[in-house]
């Protein structure tokens, strides 16, 4: 504030001095000074904080891309060996057809590797980077193909399945990846519930696209599992690769979705896919 201000404010006020207008002028301006003072730090610490925030983001998506890479690299090298164990084995039970003792070893010996074929899968997966391939499909008719492929998991533990989908819902999104998805968080259902239980699969559509769910009857998520569940290699269960949730993060993502996971009131746990609202023409 300039003299001429200061002097007119002083002027203007009535049974005071001037010099103690001056001074209450020179106060008000004070004030002033340091509220702005006060906000242009404040702007300056939101600034600096989404500066600080970009470059965390920016850092985590190198380390992920060079993770990825490794993580490609070491998926191929290892699918490559077990396609030769895999024969070997086979011709060895060929070979070993009278012999029920060796017969029930190579049996486990092919479960493992078979376990270990899933975890490369999910390397491979986890560490692909590829274009989606937009189409418009079922909703209900894949989750009808999910089931089926975990049938015999199913049937072995007593397992229920309910699907509540509208047979004419339909979604765009790349099938394959919407179905690993979906298959992942039906798999990790079943894993929880090892003495029986329901496996429900249900969808809705909202204003901002389509929410499908996959609940369970089991036991339900920790709290410090559900702080880590989407971090690569993050695992609960021995012998687990820790990919299939980062794997269905990663695939919901690409989408332009997310995830949410929730504990059921009634017990168990309920992992949603969020999937935003897309029109056929986007895929063109």
């Amino acid at each position: 504030m300039d003299k001429k201000a200061l002097v007119a404010k002083a002027t203007a006020r009535d049974g005071g001095s001037d010099f103690e207008a001056v001074l209450a002028a020179w106060h008000d301006a004070t004030l002033q000074l340091e509220h702005s003072h006060e906000a242009l730090h404040q702007e300056v610490r939101r600034l600096t904080a989404e500066r600080d925030a970009a470059l965390d983001r920016l850092e985590a998506r190198n380390r992920q891309a060079e993770l990825g890479r490794m993580t490609s690299r070491l998926a191929d090298e290892l699918r490559n060996q077990l396609v030769p164990i895999a024969l070997n084995l086979s011709l060895l039970g060929r070979r070993m057809a009278d012999d029920p003792l060796a017969l029930n070893l190579l049996a486990k010996a092919e479960s493992g590797l078979t376990t270990v074929g899933a975890a490369v899968g999910d390397m491979a997966s986890f560490a692909s980077d590829r274009a989606l391939r937009w189409s418009e499909f079922a909703v209900s008719r894949l989750a009808d193909e999910v089931c089926a492929a975990l049938a015999p998991r199913l049937s072995a533990q007593s397992i229920e399945t309910v699907i509540d989908i509208p047979g004419d819902q339909n979604v765009l999104a790349d099938r394959d990846m919407l179905r690993q998805a979906l298959t992942n968080l039906a798999a990790n259902a079943v894993d929880a519930m090892p003495d029986g239980g329901t496996l429900t699969i249900t969808s809705a559509r909202t204003e901002q696209g389509l929410e499908l769910e996959v609940a369970d009857t089991g036991m339900g998520l920790p709290e410090a599992t559900r702080r880590e569940m989407f971090r690569p290699f993050f695992s609960t269960k021995s012998g687990g690769a820790g990919l299939g949730l980062t794997i269905v993060h990663h695939l919901v993502e690409a989408h332009g979705g997310y995830v949410t996971a929730v504990n059921c009131p009634e017990g168990g746990a309920a992992f949603t896919l969020c999937l935003p609202q897309r029109k056929l023409k986007v895929a063109a």
